[in-house]
């Protein structure tokens, strides 16, 4: 076939096992522990036909390969190359259509510490769910035109802010399909707990030595409850961490679902919970999200 006249050339579609792979130093495909799990994966095979030929004048044709899961999108992967986000993306995907029906639009709301990754869950959830984001301390923000968290509480102090987070999140509740990022001391105010459960709350709960690696990582300038203690970054953070958490364990514990990234890592066999990937803790939210909305409805 002339690779002028055939642009490129659709296989047909193949059922395979994953359990069958067998993984070769080149031009091979690899799928992550997690894809294993399902039974099968529908692979589409393709090609483009450009005309390159080898020594022995035999045409090279470059493959690409397109996974789908459940009739989900596919993913494109290139020969030699089979990435776990790719894997991820999918059962991220696939979960998030299991559980969107059973919302019925109900807003989700995400507690947890500072710097435990509420914005970057929160984005990735209102992606798959078709939802709107919205981050409770850039909604205060803007409500007092545009001054940053740090500069509020320096010139209005804490009580002011709470209260203007406490206004945000009822003007949130009275919406639809929201995933909201909360401040890390939303928690503490009860009023806060009435809107927030007109929808589904989620605390990601992290460790303290975790979050104070993260935090000393991009520094303390920005977190006005942490700049002023005394010390180095990481010393600085653990400490003041450890005060906050202790006033508010209790209060996180409200929440409707819990995400606890040491039981992700133990299930998965990580040492070090930072090196979690946003997808799989997002997959553990959707999770622990479906395992609420089934109790609730037993």
């Amino acid at each position: 076939m002339d690779a002028k006249v055939a642009q490129s050339l659709q296989l047909s579609c193949i059922w395979i096992n994953p359990e069958n792979i067998r993984t070769k130093p080149k031009d091979s495909l690899t799928f992550s522990r997690r894809l294993k799990e399902h039974q099968q994966v529908q692979v589409f095979a393709s090609t483009n036909l450009r005309c390159s030929r080898n020594k022995n004048r035999h045409r090279l044709l470059p493959l690409t390969v397109s996974c789908s899961l459940n009739n989900f999108p596919a993913s494109t992967l290139e020969s030699e190359s089979s990435p776990a986000s790719d894997d991820e993306a999918l059962i991220l995907k696939s979960k998030s259509q299991e559980i969107e029906p059973l919302l019925n639009g109900r807003c989700i709301y995400l507690v947890g510490m500072m710097g435990s990754g509420k914005t970057t869950i929160g984005k990735i959830l209102s992606e798959v769910l078709d939802y709107s984001f919205f981050d409770s301390d850039k909604l205060v923000e803007q409500a007092v035109q545009g001054t940053s968290v740090a500069e509020i509480f320096k010139l209005h102090g804490e009580t002011f802010f709470r209260q203007r987070e406490t206004d945000a999140l009822k003007e949130l509740s009275l919406m639809h399909r929201l995933v909201v990022s909360t401040g890390g001391g939303a928690v503490v105010r009860p009023i806060n707990w009435k809107y927030m459960n007109k929808g589904i709350s989620v605390w990601l709960d992290v460790p303290l030595e975790a979050l104070a690696q993260r935090i000393a990582a991009v520094g303390t300038h920005s977190r006005p409850l942490l700049h002023h203690e005394p010390g180095d970054a990481y010393t600085k953070a653990l400490k003041r961490l450890s005060t906050l958490f202790e006033q508010r364990s209790d209060a996180y514990e409200n929440a409707n679902a819990r995400v606890s990234l040491e039981n992700i890592a133990a299930k998965l066999g990580h040492n070090d919970v930072l090196s979690l990937t946003p997808n799989i803790i997002a997959i553990e939210a959707l999770e622990q999200i479906e395992t609420f909305l089934e109790e609730e409805s037993a």
